[in-house]
C-alpha cells in the first residue's frame, strides 16, 4: 500500500471534515424550518383493547418496606445481609446493604431476587432443577443460589426479593420470605 503525503492527507481530511460539517448543518436547519409533529394520538387504555396488557408492579415505598423488613429479620438473628428487590422484567427497584455486609453481597442478593421472579419460584427449588438441566446456571444475571424468592400475585410472579451474605442459602432464603411476608400485612 502506497503512503500519502503529508499533502494529500491534509487535504483529504478537509474535506472529510467539510462534508461532516455540511451534512450536519443541512440537518439542524432542515429539522429547524420544518414544524413540529402533532402530538400523537392516546391510546385508550380499556378493557376493550387487546393490543393492550395490564401488570402489576410494586412501588418503590412496597419495595423499600420489603427489603428493611428482609434487613430487620436478619438483624434479630445477628446476620449481615444485603438485599434486593426487583420487579417483574427483574429490574432493580431497590437494593440495601445491611451494616457489616460484605462486598460481594448486593449483587448475589440482585442476581437471587432476579432469578426467582425469573422463574416464579424460590431459588432453593430451583437450585434442585440444576439435576436436570445444568446449563440453567449459564443464563447470564442468574444465581442459583439460596437466598431469593418471588413475590406474588394470584400466583403470578411481580417482583423478587434476594438475600446474600447469611452463612447458608437458608437463611438468606428465611429473611427474603420475612420480606416477602411484610408486604401481606
Amino acid at each position: 500500500m502506497k503512503k500519502l503525503s503529508l499533502r494529500t492527507r491534509v487535504v483529504t481530511g478537509a474535506v472529510v471534515v467539510a462534508a461532516l460539517g455540511a451534512g450536519t448543518f443541512g440537518a439542524m436547519s432542515a429539522s429547524a424550518s420544518s414544524p413540529a409533529a402533532a402530538p400523537a394520538a392516546a391510546v385508550k387504555a380499556d378493557t376493550k383493547n387487546r393490543n393492550l396488557q395490564q401488570s402489576t408492579h410494586l412501588t418503590v415505598a412496597a419495595a423499600t418496606k420489603a427489603a428493611q423488613a428482609t434487613l430487620d429479620a436478619a438483624k434479630k438473628e445477628n446476620q449481615r445481609v444485603s438485599v434486593a428487590v426487583v420487579d417483574r422484567n427483574g429490574n432493580t427497584i431497590v437494593t440495601l446493604r445491611g451494616d457489616g455486609a460484605g462486598p460481594q453481597s448486593p449483587e448475589s442478593a440482585a442476581k437471587k431476587a432476579y432469578t426467582a421472579v425469573s422463574w416464579n419460584a424460590p431459588t432453593s427449588e430451583l437450585v434442585k432443577r440444576l439435576e436436570q438441566a445444568p446449563n440453567l446456571k449459564d443464563i447470564p444475571g442468574t444465581l442459583f443460589l439460596g437466598g431469593g424468592a418471588p413475590v406474588q400475585v394470584k400466583d403470578a410472579p411481580v417482583a423478587g426479593i434476594g438475600v446474600a451474605g447469611a452463612p447458608s442459602g437458608a437463611l438468606d432464603e428465611k429473611f427474603a420470605r420475612a420480606g416477602v411476608a411484610a408486604l401481606a400485612r
